[in-house]
């Protein structure tokens, strides 16, 4: 009977490594200083520079732009689900494919099963987090036209606008990033199709790529004040 500790633990180490890397990033100090949270601070600047203006027409511009893109990766997501669906559907036709092989990578027809369901999970996952990030960029959309005129510059009530619009607009940003992570370890997750010691390596690729990207590349530096 084959022993199924190795695959424990390879997605033990995957959800493990999933969930300090998103712990790490928005919650601690370490974190704040990442490509996304500086980014966040140009929200604010957006938001506040929009009061000097009377034609907001470009603002809107941009942000159907970022209405679109979220979109696109909400549909994408679906796609994705159905792709994994189908890929449950065709167990014994993809356990003939790998018993074909030189190198034996069949798993049972159970485990097999059960990495599908897990890729669906997460794809389930990555459309909630941009469909959410869809409607709060309407809702920060809807905000940018609320505006109060640049007349009111000063008012209190511009300001409590800015501070709200900003939180809303930092929260969609949050979403958005959380599903776009969710994409990126949804291809390591694909590793463990292969083998447990592939979804260990294919993990730690993930966490590498997506660290660098967040904290040492060319994009960090440009935003390093």
């Amino acid at each position: 009977m084959r022993s199924y500790w190795a695959d424990i633990a390879a997605v033990a180490f995957f959800a493990l490594e999933w969930t300090v890397y998103a712990i790490t990033l928005e919650h601690t100090a370490y974190g704040r200083d990442s490509l996304s949270a500086r980014m966040h601070i140009y929200r604010e600047v957006w938001v506040r520079n929009l009061l000097n203006r009377e034609a907001r027409m470009v603002d809107m511009q941009i942000m159907a732009s970022l209405q679109n893109g979220t979109a696109f990766f909400a549909s994408t997501s679906l796609i994705a689900i159905g792709g994994a669906l189908a890929l449950l559907r065709s167990t014994n036709d993809a356990l003939a494919v790998l018993g074909a092989l030189p190198i034996d990578l069949t798993p049972s027809p159970a485990l097999w099963e059960v990495k599908c369901v897990g890729l669906i999970l997460i794809f389930i996952y990555t459309f909630f987090k941009f469909a959410w990030a869809y409607r709060l960029f309407n809702y920060v959309a809807i905000l940018f036209a609320a505006k109060p005129p640049a007349g009111q510059l000063d008012t209190p009530e511009a300001e409590d606008h800015v501070l709200r619009t900003t939180r809303l607009f930092e929260a969609a940003g949050r979403h958005f990033n959380r599903g776009q992570r969710a994409f990126f370890f949804a291809l390591g997750y694909l590793g463990w199709f292969v083998s447990p010691w592939v979804l260990f390596a294919t993990t730690a690729a993930v966490v590498i790529v997506t660290w660098r990207r967040q904290f040492a590349s060319n994009a960090w530096q440009a935003m390093e004040s």
